[in-house]
C-alpha cells in the first residue's frame, strides 16, 4: 500500500484530506481543531515512511491559492486599517516578533544551540519558510563549499522539529485565551462592524412623526443634525406612500420606515417621537422591494454613490448582505460580486433594477480566470524580484509574501477600467479552503520524517522543548499584551496572532472559532511586516 501511495501523489494527498478534514470537526475539550488536522493527517503519514511525500508543487498551489484570495477580500480593510489603528497593530506584531528574536538567542546560549540550527529553530518556531529560505540562502553566499552540504541541512533540521509544535502550541494558546479572556465572538463581531467584517442586528420600523422639531425640515437635516444611524426608505403621507428621499420633509402624524440596528431605531424613535402599530413595510402595492444578487462586472467595485440608483430608477438599497453578513449601506459603500442587495423601489422599476444588478446566481459560481491568472501572475513576479538590505542579506517576499501583497493591492482597488479583480464571496471561500487543505497536506508530508527521525535523536528533545518553549511564549504574551494591556478583541488579535507566525493552519483555526471574517482582517493587516522582520531577524540569529 505505502508503494501504490508513494507512486500516486493525487490518490495521497485525497487520502489525506479525507482522513484529516473529518476529525477536524469533531469536538476536543468543547473546540473543534478545524481544518488544521489536515496537517498532522499528513505529517503522520510523511513520518510513516519517506516516500510518503507530496511534490513540493502541491503545497506551493495551496500557499498561493490560499494567500491570494485573502489579499483580495482583505484588501480594502487592509488600507482602511491605517487610518484607525493599524500602525499599532504593526508594530504590535513587529516588536513581538524582535523579542521572540531576542528569546531565541537566549535560549540557543542556554541550550548551547549551533547559530543554524537556532535560526532554523526560530523560523520553524513562528511557522516562516520565507525567513527559513533567506538562512540557506545566506549560508550558500557565506560557507566554504566543502562544507556546506552538512551546513546547510543544519536549519532545516531547526525547523522540521519545531514547525509541527509552531501551528499547534499557536492553536492552543488561542483556544487558551478564548477561555481565560471568556471571550464572546458575536459581541465582539457587533463591536467592530464598522471593519466591514461582520454583521449587526438590522431591523426596521415604523416611526410615526408627532414632534416639532421633527417636521418641517428635510430628512437629510434631520438626520445630520440629530446624529441618526438609520436609512429611511418610504414614508407615508395622508394615506399616500412614496419612497423616501433625502429631500424628503416629514409633516405631523406622517409614518416613515427606519432600517437600523435597534439601537440606532431607539434614537430615531425618540427624535421623531413614536412608534406606529402599523407596519409600513407590509403594503407593497406601490413602493415594493427586492433583494437582488450583484453579479454584473459593470458594478462591482463601484461605490453606491456611483451607482446613482435614485436619479437612475427611483431606488434605495436598504441592506447589503455579504456571505453571512448584513450591513447598513453607506453611500461609499463598494459593491463585491456575489453581494445581495434588499433594494426599495416602485413595482414597476424592480425589474429594471434587477437587470441592472444582474442578478444571477449561476454568474456567481464563476470566476474571471483572466484576472485571478493575472493577479496571480503578477504576485509570483513580485515575490521573485530581489531586495537589498543592509549587510549584504536579499530579500524575497516568495510565494507566500507576492500574491498576497498583490491581492491587497488589486483588492483594494476593485476594477481596472473592464477588468475586475474581485472574486465573489462564496466563489473566494471556496478557493482559500482547497488552497488551504493542499497547503497542509503538502507541508505536513514533508516534514513528517524529518520531524519523527529529529525527534528521536539525542539532541531531539532539547530542540523540541526549546522550539515549543519559543512558540508558546511568543504566542501567549502577545494574546496578553494584545488584548489586556492595547485592548484589541480576540477576534481581530487572532487573526493578528496568525499573521505574526504568518500561518495560514492558525488563521483557518481563528476564522472557523470565532465566526466571523474578523481573523482575515486582522491577518491581512499585519502579515507583510511580520514576513519581512521574520526575515531580517533570522539573519541577525544567524549571524
Amino acid at each position: 500500500m505505502i508503494d501504490v501511495l508513494a507512486s500516486n501523489p493525487l490518490l495521497l494527498l485525497f487520502l489525506i484530506a479525507a482522513i484529516g478534514y473529518p476529525v477536524g470537526r469533531l469536538k476536543v475539550l468543547g473546540t473543534r481543531p478545524g481544518i488544521a488536522t489536515v496537517l498532522f493527517a499528513g505529517l503522520a503519514f510523511g513520518a510513516i515512511d519517506p516516500s510518503l511525500e507530496l511534490p513540493t508543487i502541491v503545497y506551493q498551489l495551496g500557499l498561493v491559492l490560499f494567500i491570494y484570495p485573502i489579499g483580495l477580500a482583505s484588501g480594502p480593510a487592509f488600507f482602511a486599517s491605517f487610518r484607525r489603528k493599524g500602525l499599532r497593530d504593526n508594530l504590535l506584531v513587529a516588536g513581538g516578533i524582535v523579542l521572540a528574536g531576542g528569546a531565541a538567542r537566549l535560549i540557543g546560549a542556554w541550550a548551547d544551540i549551533d547559530a543554524p540550527i537556532l535560526a532554523g529553530l526560530f523560523a520553524g518556531s513562528l511557522t516562516n519558510t520565507p525567513s527559513l529560505a533567506g538562512v540557506i540562502e545566506t549560508l550558500n553566499a557565506t560557507t566554504p563549499a566543502a562544507a556546506l552540504p552538512a551546513v546547510r541541512a543544519l536549519p532545516v533540521v531547526g525547523y522540521s522539529i519545531a514547525y509541527p509544535v509552531g501551528v499547534l502550541g499557536v492553536i492552543l494558546a488561542l483556544a487558551l485565551a478564548a477561555r481565560v479572556f471568556r471571550i464572546d465572538f458575536a459581541a465582539e463581531a457587533n463591536s467592530l462592524a464598522s471593519l466591514g467584517a461582520t454583521s449587526r442586528d438590522i431591523r426596521n420600523r415604523t416611526l410615526v412623526a408627532t414632534r416639532a422639531d421633527a417636521t418641517d425640515k428635510p430628512l437629510a437635516g434631520l438626520v445630520r443634525d440629530e446624529v441618526l444611524d438609520v436609512l429611511f426608505t418610504r414614508v407615508s403621507h395622508a394615506g399616500q406612500i412614496e419612497r423616501a428621499t433625502a429631500a424628503t420633509v416629514l409633516r405631523a402624524g406622517d409614518l416613515v420606515v427606519a432600517v437600523g440596528t435597534p439601537e440606532a431605531l431607539d434614537a430615531a424613535e425618540h427624535v421623531l417621537g413614536g412608534r406606529s402599530d402599523h407596519d409600513l413595510g407590509l403594503d407593497r402595492r406601490e413602493i415594493d422591494y427586492r433583494r437582488i444578487f450583484v453579479s454584473s462586472g459593470a458594478i462591482a467595485g463601484r461605490t453606491l454613490r456611483e451607482l446613482q440608483l435614485p436619479a437612475r430608477f427611483g431606488a434605495v438599497v436598504t441592506r447589503i448582505r455579504r456571505g453571512d453578513v448584513e450591513l447598513l449601506p453607506r453611500a461609499d459603500m463598494v459593491l463585491e460580486l456575489g453581494d445581495r442587495v434588499r433594494v426599495v423601489a416602485r413595482r414597476d422599476r424592480l425589474e429594471d433594477v434587477s437587470n441592472f444588478f444582474g442578478d444571477s446566481y449561476r454568474a456567481l459560481a464563476e470566476i474571471d480566470i483572466t484576472t485571478f491568472s493575472l493577479g496571480l501572475f503578477g504576485g509570483l513576479l513580485l515575490g521573485l524580484i530581489p531586495i537589498p538590505l543592509p549587510g549584504g542579506v536579499t530579500l524575497r517576499l516568495g510565494l507566500a509574501g507576492g500574491p498576497l501583497i498583490a491581492g491587497l493591492l488589486l483588492g483594494s482597488r476593485g476594477f481596472t477600467g473592464p477588468l475586475v479583480w474581485t472574486m465573489p464571496y462564496g466563489a473566494n471561500l471556496t478557493i482559500r479552503q482547497i488552497g488551504l487543505v493542499l497547503f497542509l497536506a503538502g507541508v505536513g508530508t514533508q516534514a513528517g520524517y524529518a520531524f519523527v527521525q529529529t525527534l528521536t535523536s539525542p539532541s531531539g528533545a532539547v530542540l523540541f522543548l526549546a522550539g515549543a518553549t519559543l512558540t508558546c511564549m511568543t504566542a501567549l504574551a502577545f494574546l496578553w499584551v494584545g488584548h489586556r494591556v492595547a485592548g484589541i478583541p480576540l477576534s481581530l488579535l487572532g487573526g493578528m496572532l496568525a499573521g505574526l507566525h504568518t500561518q495560514p493552519a492558525v488563521l483557518g483555526y481563528a476564522t472557523e472559532q470565532t465566526g466571523n471574517d474578523l481573523p482575515n482582517v486582522g491577518y491581512a493587516t499585519v502579515f507583510p511586516t511580520a514576513t519581512l522582520v521574520k526575515i531580517i531577524v533570522a539573519q541577525f540569529l544567524l549571524l
